[in-house]
């Protein structure tokens, strides 16, 4: 990430960095750039001094500034909107960090459009955890997609190491720790702060109540195509409530929205969007899974795996410098479905998503037809197996430790 964040301030004015982990991005940012002011807007006096005199501030420091817990003054960035048209050209001059908050992401965007790149900083991936450098399985991406590009090498982590990090997430500062009793306590610590301090001051006048029983029901939905009828109804609350908690829990990081594959033209899709929760740690404090016999005896194991192989990817993705992909999940009404497919400048990649060690050739017939309707180089599975493997001529075995 840190290789990402340099290579975006030498094309930006701005670097906002948002996420979960607070202690990572002001760690980030203040050792990349160690030199450079920084303020910290819950400091009170920084608070008064950048609140009370905001332009004559920038005046008098027009670069190498590192602002932190930016959510707290969102008006700083219509001045900082003026400060950065007045020397365009100029790269990296700023470093605005924030906590999770969609209204914080709202500002930058349309504020600093054009102006600002904007990072999300999640929950540590495994490579992090064990201090592995990134994996060369995003190299894949970094060219049109070649089935000859494919990696055939060992798996930089071991299928035990997966098992662990998928067990506890990346939430770094339980999962640093050798105390099973220490992660629990702080798991619960950080499901009460996140709802009554974070959302609180973001949403005062949000119902916390409802807002909570509506977590522990997400926890039981991750993996799922959410139903907000039927959500609201279990809540006793509204379904625009409902859609207002999803924007809430999607803008804060804890749930991720996966928009549905809508560009197949042949086939009747399913078009709500499909989410689960990003950690999965969190995900399985909320159902109370505390093994790894526990989740491999939970109904929703193969909906934890799904989520987490989305996880791993997407951040490995968002450590490199490529830019304009996505990522969506494929459903139609028949029941045929892929978990994800990736599409950017290098093509177009569907992949299945399987928890167990083996595969069999009859479940990857909706990938096999996907491949051939598009005309794609290869799909991919991935699961917990030992080794990368061509199941047929353009479907590829690949274990989840080269993520």
């Amino acid at each position: 990430m840190a290789n990402k964040i340099t290579f975006l301030l030498e094309k930006f004015p701005i670097v906002v960095i948002l996420g979960v982990r607070q202690a990572g991005k002001t760690t980030l940012s203040r050792t990349l750039c160690p030199h450079w002011k920084y303020t910290d807007l819950e400091k009170p006096s920084d608070f008064d001094i950048i609140s009370g005199q905001t332009e004559f501030f920038f005046k008098q420091h027009p670069q190498d500034l590192i602002i932190d817990e930016a959510q707290i003054f969102p008006q700083l960035f219509n001045v900082l909107r003026g400060v950065i048209d007045e020397q365009r050209e100029k790269k990296g001059r700023y470093i605005i960090t924030g906590s999770s908050s969609p209204e914080l992401m709202k500002h930058a965007s349309e504020s600093l459009a054009g102006r600002a790149a904007i990072v999300e900083l999640g929950t540590l991936k495994a490579n992090e955890f064990y201090q592995k450098p990134l994996s060369p399985f995003y190299q894949l991406f970094e060219k049109k997609l070649d089935k000859n590009n494919v990696v055939t090498d060992e798996a930089p982590l071991t299928t035990e190491q997966i098992q662990n990090f998928w067990l506890h997430g990346g939430y770094p500062e339980p999962i640093l720790q050798t105390s099973n009793d220490y992660y629990q306590l702080w798991m619960q610590n950080y499901q009460n702060l996140y709802v009554n301090r974070d959302i609180a001051q973001l949403f005062p006048k949000l119902n916390k109540r409802a807002y909570q029983r509506f977590l522990s029901m997400l926890s039981k939905l991750s993996g799922t195509i959410v139903n907000r009828s039927d959500l609201a109804r279990a809540i006793e609350i509204s379904e625009g409530s409902i859609r207002e908690y999803l924007t809430i829990a999607d803008g804060t990081f804890i749930w991720r929205s996966l928009p549905s594959y809508e560009k197949n033209i042949i086939k009747s899709v399913i078009k709500m969007p499909k989410g689960h929760l990003r950690d999965t740690g969190l995900l399985h404090f909320l159902l109370k899974i505390n093994s790894l016999d526990d989740l491999y005896h939970h109904p929703t194991v193969g909906y934890s795996f799904e989520g987490f192989v989305i996880e791993e990817i997407i951040k490995g993705l968002e450590a490199t410098t490529l830019t304009n992909w996505t990522a969506h999940y494929y459903r139609t009404r028949k029941g045929a479905k892929i978990d994800l497919i990736l599409d950017g400048y290098f093509g177009m990649l569907p992949i299945e998503i399987k928890y167990g060690s083996m595969v069999k050739l009859s479940q990857l017939q909706t990938l096999k037809g996907f491949v051939e309707e598009h005309h794609l180089p290869f799909g991919m599975v991935i699961n917990q197996s030992d080794e990368v493997r061509w199941l047929t001529e353009k479907i590829v075995q690949v274990p989840v430790g080269w993520l």
